[in-house]
């Protein structure tokens, strides 16, 4: 089969974008794993479809494959990319849209500067909700990485995440822990696994394995959540710059029960057509 896709990257998170707006999206998981392959495929962190609203008061609804093809619940850069998506292809005029996704609704919004800023919607801490093994909610857990106890901060921005803080992110051993968190046994749906380095209060650098992806050049709910953990251990205060391999993103959080607000960038890479195998699901 033929399918029109536009390549896009926030913060050099790279994503297939699809409008399925007019005719649904079909592709087994094995066609979604070789579009996302670097060798054979397109190429992507993710792939993004931008389907017709399933609630009346959005205007859009999103949703997101890893590089796996499994399908989850939120990406904070593909949010951004998703806005500059359908404003630029001509599939809305507003510059702020109510967009469903399979974790709630989120609220992104084209600024003047070409930047995107979008409201991710509060975070979860109550372990049960993230989902998370745990007695009690706590700002720290101690979590058993085969022999080595890591202490980690559990969030949710949509999507788990594991944070810790290490002193050097350059160093920190991201490709060996990564997969022993993202699979832990106490994350019965897998985690992202976030390392934080603090530069100072208001900065931030920071690396993410993501669950069925990798390590990732950004991680917008990475970011968001890294910034959440670090407020609620108090070595933290909004808003907080977030430094990743691929860019920069500013994250703003009040406390509590108030919104994660993301603002960073969202660019087009090239726009193509593609004949995808047919494979079947893996």
């Amino acid at each position: 089969m033929r399918l029109s896709f536009t390549k896009m990257q926030g913060a050099g998170n790279d994503f297939v974008v699809i409008d399925a707006t007019r005719e649904p999206m079909r592709l087994s998981r094995g066609q979604l794993r070789w579009l996302a392959d670097r060798h054979f495929g397109v190429g992507c962190d993710q792939i993004l479809v931008v389907e017709p609203p399933r609630e009346p008061d959005t205007d859009f609804h999103y949703r997101i494959f890893n590089a796996d093809g499994g399908e989850v619940q939120q990406c904070g850069n593909g949010a951004r990319c998703f806005v500059r998506f359908v404003h630029g292809h001509g599939l809305t005029d507003k510059r702020e849209v109510r967009v469903g996704t399979a974790a709630g609704v989120i609220v992104p919004r084209l600024e003047p500067d070409g930047d995107v800023t979008v409201n991710m919607g509060p975070p979860v801490l109550e372990p049960a909700r993230i989902p998370f093994v745990a007695p009690a909610q706590a700002a720290v857990y101690p979590l058993d990485v085969r022999g080595t106890t890591r202490e980690i901060g559990a969030v949710s921005m949509g999507n788990p995440h594991a944070v810790q803080i290490v002193a050097d992110v350059d160093t920190a051993p991201v490709a060996t822990e990564g997969p022993l968190i993202e699979s832990h046994e106490r994350f019965p749906e897998r985690v992202n696994a976030g390392f934080m380095q603090i530069v100072d209060a208001g900065h931030i650098r920071l690396r993410v394995y993501e669950r069925g992806a990798g390590e990732t050049l950004a991680c917008g709910t990475g970011a968001c959540a890294a910034v959440v953990s670090g407020i609620v251990r108090g070595v933290l205060a909004s808003p907080v710059d977030v430094e990743t391999r691929g860019g920069r993103l500013r994250i703003r959080w009040e406390g509590g029960a108030s919104p994660v607000l993301m603002t960073g960038p969202a660019e087009t890479v090239f726009e193509g057509e593609v004949s995808v195998p047919n494979i079947p699901d893996q």
